[in-house]
């Protein structure tokens, strides 16, 4: 009580507003969580669906990762992952949300964006990907990214999972076709 009195801020506003930060973002990368990617892809999927707009989901995964942390180590793996995810993120719009979605994979999420706009947002970041310069303690890392893209299908993707699953059946279809590519 004093503190607050003292201070002339109101502490307890801001404890909680970083509470809640903490809880819907990645501690190691400091983009969106999965937690926060459901909430908001739950919202979009039934705004996509009320006024009858696009949405399209990316499902990013990281080429041939376990070698980075295998060869390299730990610290460098936690390295790449949160230089990609600061190489993405400043890619991704505000109405838009990039998240960490687990391990080495990312999910960006597109409102108002049809396949074809996605497929060309997709090789864009794919290019970011390919000539960014990585380089930690000395040693150059090269990553490349598969992405799988899907657009919603009003038909067939009637939960958010159903989406996520359609662009992860696709990242795996552009990581059988060689990797450092695009599928949708």
């Amino acid at each position: 009580s004093i503190f607050k009195f003292l201070t002339g801020d109101n502490i307890e506003a801001a404890y909680y507003e970083e509470i809640f930060r903490m809880a819907v973002t990645d501690g190691l990368t400091q983009v969106a969580n999965k937690r926060q990617l459901d909430e908001y892809l739950d919202k979009e999927l039934a705004r996509a669906r009320r006024h009858n707009r696009s949405l399209a989901l990316l499902m990013i995964d990281l080429d041939h990762f376990k070698q980075v942390n295998d060869v390299h180590g730990h610290l460098t793996g936690d390295y790449v992952l949160r230089s990609i995810a600061s190489l993405l993120r400043l890619r991704v719009r505000r109405e838009e949300l990039f998240a960490r979605y687990g391990g080495e994979e990312f999910v960006v999420v597109l409102p108002e964006t049809d396949r074809a706009q996605a497929m060309e947002f997709a090789e864009t970041i794919r290019e970011l990907v390919l000539n960014h310069k990585i380089e930690f303690e000395g040693q150059q890392i090269k990553v490349t990214i598969s992405v799988g893209v899907a657009e919603l299908d009003r038909d067939k993707h009637k939960i958010p999972d159903d989406l996520i699953k359609a662009a992860d059946r696709n990242l795996y279809q552009a990581k059988n076709r060689g990797r450092n590519c695009v599928h949708g």
